[in-house]
């Protein structure tokens, strides 16, 4: 059975950091390309960023150079570094498969507000 717990989330002010985490069970994240995804108040459920099995990256305009998605294979865990961060990428983050119809988790919610 796959499991995702997304953890990491918090409050910031504009221009500061955050790593969110993704952590699976039931699945080999290593074997699988993974996505990042939020959504906000009264949005649909957006595309951030996705990392393939090649480990090439893959990146929403509206994040590219400020966001940086990455695995540890060892841990089954995969990372959302987000700098310079904007008020609105307030937003739940989710993590999941681009192919695969996974659970989906609780997601872990970001907040950027002065």
């Amino acid at each position: 059975q796959v499991q995702l717990v997304e953890s990491g989330g918090g409050l910031v002010q504009p221009g500061g950091s955050l790593r969110v985490s993704c952590a699976a069970s039931g699945i080999l994240l290593g074997a699988n390309s993974m996505v990042w995804y939020r959504q906000a108040p009264g949005k649909q459920r957006e595309f951030v960023a996705c990392v393939y099995t090649s480990g090439s990256t893959f990146y929403a305009d509206s994040v590219k150079g400020r966001f940086t998605i990455s695995r540890d294979n060892a841990k089954n865990t995969v990372y959302l570094q987000m700098n310079s961060l904007k008020v609105e990428d307030t937003a739940v983050y989710y993590c999941n498969s681009p192919y695969q119809s996974w659970p989906w988790g609780q997601g872990t919610q970001v907040t950027v507000s002065s």
